[in-house]
């Protein structure tokens, strides 16, 4: 690496942590103040740092912009994987990366479980919103009107004695998952089977995507089930924080 780069990253880089003087920077870089003075003006031409008055400088603009393009770039599939492969050996159960598609949920990604009693499922299926644990992980975090718009859409197709069919019970279920932080499916698109699902957030706070843990109720129940929502949430929120989500202590209602 040329000393020139060497020095600009580490301006950079004591620039993260706050406002600098240029005698600050000059002394951690181990500079005379002229040479650390013309790597601001070149860093500064470029808008990877500003002055902020006459003695001090911070990061500039260009750096939130290329940040910004790395997140944007990130594909939740790649960021995923290592993630549901974890979750898959934790608990033993199939894993499922699911994103929305209309009002449908489509799998796109999938970690098979290690028991012979297995669910039947493939990368690319789609399935319904209101009886899939992953569908109601996607949509819970809408705005209030298009929360209630997207429920008044949705047919209500009953798959089990567990679906639910209405409008208005589909979004009480939407509240529940808002207050809890994850979403179940009690055998409501699948007899045999129930789920527990997440959802993954990108570096704007948005719902992208949405894992889920879905176990035969043959093998555990529903209270058994429930003892795997903490890893089901440590895996979406570690994917989460890969893609830049921040978490804060309580999400307002939009």
């Amino acid at each position: 690496m040329s000393q020139s780069l060497e020095r600009g990253l580490a301006v950079l880089t004591s620039l993260a942590a706050g406002p600098q003087t240029l005698d600050q920077l000059a002394q951690r870089l181990g500079v005379h103040k002229s040479t650390a003075m013309r790597l601001l003006r070149t860093l500064e031409a470029g808008r990877f740092v500003r002055r902020e008055d006459v003695h001090h400088y911070r990061l500039g603009s260009a750096l939130f912009d290329l940040a910004h393009q790395a997140l944007e770039d990130l594909d939740v599939r790649d960021v995923a994987r290592a993630h549901l492969l974890e979750l898959g050996g934790v608990s033993g159960h199939t894993v499922h990366l699911a994103t929305l598609e209309d009002d449908h949920v489509i799998y796109i990604d999938k970690v098979d479980s290690k028991h012979p009693v297995r669910m039947y499922s493939r990368i690319g299926r789609r399935a319904p919103v209101h009886c899939t644990a992953v569908g109601k992980a996607l949509v819970a975090d809408l705005p209030p009107p298009q929360r209630a718009q997207f429920a008044e859409q949705l047919t209500y197709p009953k798959l089990t004695a567990n679906t639910i069919d209405s409008p208005n019970r589909f979004l009480a279920e939407l509240d529940q998952v808002r207050e809890q932080g994850y979403a179940v499916d009690r055998s409501e698109h699948e007899d045999f089977i129930h789920c527990i699902g997440a959802p993954i957030r990108n570096h704007r706070g948005e719902t992208i995507a949405a894992v889920s843990l879905s176990v035969p109720k043959v093998l555990l129940d529903f209270d058994g089930l429930l003892g795997l929502v903490d890893d089901v949430l440590r895996a979406a929120g570690g994917i989460s924080a890969e893609l830049g989500w921040q978490p804060t202590e309580k999400r307002k209602e939009s």
